[in-house]
């Protein structure tokens, strides 16, 4: 068995049927038939049930699509890393960023082509659970994350983090909820009294929790009337006068919204921990070696 019957058999176990999976790979149906029998034969063992319309992977079948695309994937892994040794550092680097996290990237990314000019960037932004999901099918290399990352809990993967600076939390109101422009801090008591507005998806809450323990600490419930998973949109409701929000500094600082006040929290030195995020013991390219390795010289 080889390298390239290993892509014949991914290839029929994701189509489910010979034909569709002789199309995609752009060769003949018989010589694709007789690759697989050779492949049962050479194991002894039956790998698709092919009792329905649509072929099915037998429990031999599943434990072989598991490692075969674990060896393709090293395979080409592999090859990439092979062919880096003779290249510098160029192609394109793939990075993800929590809705919280793109203000961070900026800085970093005009940085890093200052140095390496022929890397070429592509960005997802997502929660913790879609990023991590792309992590693993190797859709990005790294995230910029709040931490800790919450990957999904029957995810087989454990992950290496760089932190970065700790960014402090800071109280965000409408401009119009105060005239006095001197104004430079809230006590949490004044942001319980108003109506509250919270970063927070379905499935990633780190960041609703911690400023939730902080409200807690001090015998307070805040009365929130919106949860919302999209930076951009809390603070535009801010910014109409909805309520107030507690966010990591710079996420506000990169704002250009004029409506908007930003105050420090009188009694409450609480901070947003940030880092890097990527999965152990897989490859990573040159590129993302060295926008790693920039941060760790001084972000």
């Amino acid at each position: 068995m080889d390298i390239r019957q290993l892509r014949y058999f991914i290839a029929i176990a994701e189509a489910g049927q010979i034909t569709r999976a002789a199309k995609t790979l752009n060769m003949e149906q018989p010589p694709l038939s007789r690759q697989l029998k050779q492949m049962e034969r050479e194991l002894g063992v039956i790998l698709f049930d092919r009792s329905g319309k649509q072929l099915t992977l037998t429990h031999a079948g599943e434990l072989l699509r598991e490692r075969a695309e674990m060896l393709l994937r090293q395979f080409h892994e592999t090859v990439q890393e092979v062919r880096e040794v003779e290249e510098g550092v160029q192609g394109l680097l793939s990075i993800g960023a929590v809705v919280s996290c793109v203000s961070l990237l900026p800085r970093a990314i005009e940085r890093f082509r200052e140095k390496y000019p022929q890397v070429t960037f592509k960005i997802s932004e997502g929660d913790h659970f879609l990023l991590g999901d792309a992590l693993v099918k190797r859709g990005i290399e790294l995230v910029v994350a709040r931490l800790p990352f919450e990957f999904a809990a029957d995810s087989p993967y454990e992950h290496d983090v760089l932190r970065l600076p700790s960014d402090p939390y800071v109280a965000v109101i409408p401009r119009k909820w105060t005239s006095a422009d001197t104004q430079s801090s809230i006590s949490l008591e004044e942001l319980a009294s108003h109506p509250f507005l919270t970063l927070k998806t379905d499935q990633t809450i780190g960041m609703h929790e911690q400023v939730m323990n902080e409200f807690r600490r001090s015998g307070l419930a805040p009365r929130i009337i919106c949860e919302c998973s999209s930076v951009a949109i809390i603070l535009s409701l801010v910014a109409a006068g909805i309520g107030a929000t507690v966010l990591p500094k710079s996420v506000v600082a990169m704002s250009p919204i004029d409506a908007l006040r930003m105050l420090q929290i009188e009694g409450a030195d609480f901070q947003s921990e940030v880092g890097i995020v990527w999965l152990k013991d897989r490859y990573l390219s040159k590129s993302a070696r060295r926008f790693i390795e920039q941060y760790k010289d001084g972000y």
